[in-house]
């Protein structure tokens, strides 16, 4: 694809920082990322917050931006990569789901909390944790970062994001020994 030579000189603007140059960028490119989205999800939530995580992307890595290659086209990839991502882990997820029904400890418990619910509850339980832990843990669990990534990122040692991630599964576990959909919670955090 062209670079456009507009996306050009924004892009060599973002490279050093410059807000202006990203909201730019932003305003042109956001609408068609989410209508991209859209389809794919046909959720709006969904779509807007997809938007948000690319770009937010697009701001992390602005130095490592290439001012040869297409914006609008690096803009897309790191999208479809997020959509892909998504649906991959949604799919693992409801396939582990679905195999419990088969285990006899499960046999009795309907499955009709749907997935949704379950990540709500897991998000509920979460959200208790103290606002360090659950960032670490976020970005550990969630996001999948390395222990090293995440130290860097938050300007910690690794030992302290093993240490928080640790508690953090700890908190976990003890709430789910209350939760009659404690394991389906333990394999939604783990497969999503």
């Amino acid at each position: 694809m062209p670079v456009n030579f507009e996306d050009q000189q924004l892009v060599q603007s973002l490279q050093k920082g410059n807000v202006a140059a990203f909201d730019s960028l932003f305003e042109v490119y956001s609408p068609k990322l989410y209508g991209f989205a859209f389809k794919y999800f046909r959720n709006e939530a969904d779509a807007e917050e997809l938007v948000q995580e690319v770009f937010v992307k697009v701001w992390e890595n602005r130095h490592m931006l290439k001012t040869e290659h297409s914006f609008k086209s690096y803009l897309f990839t790191i999208a479809l990569n997020q959509i892909r991502k998504y649906f991959n882990k949604k799919a693992v997820a409801l396939r582990y789901l679905e195999s419990l029904q088969h285990e006899p400890e499960f046999s009795d418990q309907p499955l009709a909390e749907d997935y949704e619910s379950v990540l709500q509850k897991l998000n509920s339980i979460i959200e208790q944790m103290p606002p360090r832990r659950r960032e670490i843990f976020i970005k550990s669990k969630l996001e999948g970062k390395s222990s090293k990534e995440v130290a860097a990122e938050l300007n910690i040692s690794p030992g302290t994001v093993d240490n928080q991630v640790s508690e953090a599964l700890r908190f976990l576990r003890a709430q789910f020994k209350t939760d009659s959909l404690g394991v389906l919670l333990f394999a939604a955090l783990f497969l999503f």
